[in-house]
């Protein structure tokens, strides 16, 4: 499979590039600066450099023909601005759909966060990103032209991946190491009977492969 993932410089999705390409899968990271190829490359993927804020759907696209599924796993980070999580966590989710719709490619997965709800209420930096990434998962739900899974992580921790997880529509929070929310992003790739699914996850007491599977025959 050819897997492009937007935001491949960040913590989750370096440590899914290494998966997939380990696997054998042909990977493609889209990062904003040239700067991060190397790590990329060290990670097996291909670095396509190109700025989500301000690219063309047609752009993005190109970028994406004859991709077999994508990921977006980009975000504004830490430190960053209510304008950026807009731009960003709203705006380049947006369009990175639109152009997965324009180029065909029908797999999509999105790495969302726990409590995102376009109604969500407040002032803090915070409520604006839950309300960014809301309004965003809300649009990949829309489209009849994506056969997308929305993955909603509990608190991200650094800690080694314990390969056990919970994954359900609703878990209640908890913490889960990226290293766990990677392996399941890599099993839902190759599981599109999750397609239409909106999945909260956890650290938990069930193999990643086995979480994934129980949710698809839900």
């Amino acid at each position: 499979m050819r897997i492009v993932i937007a935001g491949g410089h960040g913590q989750i999705a370096l440590r899914l590039e290494r998966l997939l390409s380990a696997r054998g899968d042909e990977v493609a990271g889209i990062i904003r600066r040239s700067e991060q190829a190397g790590d990329l490359r060290e990670a097996g993927a291909e670095p396509l450099v190109c700025d989500l804020e301000s690219a063309t759907v047609e752009e993005v696209a190109a970028l994406l023909e004859g991709a077999d599924a994508a990921v977006f796993a980009a975000g504004a980070g830490p430190g960053s601005t209510a304008g950026r999580k807009d731009t960003v966590d709203r705006g380049a989710a947006v369009l990175f759909a639109d152009a997965a719709e324009a180029a065909g490619v029908r797999r999509y997965l999105v790495v969302s966060s726990m409590g995102a709800d376009p109604a969500h209420q407040g002032d803090d930096i915070f409520d604006a990103y839950l309300r960014a990434k809301g309004e965003a998962d809300a649009s990949v739900r829309s489209r009849p032209g994506l056969d997308w899974t929305i993955l909603r992580p509990g608190m991200l921790t650094d800690d080694a991946g314990t390969g056990l997880v919970r994954l359900e529509a609703s878990t209640g929070r908890g913490p889960v190491p990226r290293d766990d929310v990677a392996a399941v992003l890599a099993e839902l790739v190759d599981t599109p009977a999750t397609a239409g699914l909106t999945l909260e996850l956890v650290s938990g007491s069930a193999p990643v492969s086995v979480a994934v599977k129980s949710i698809a025959g839900n």
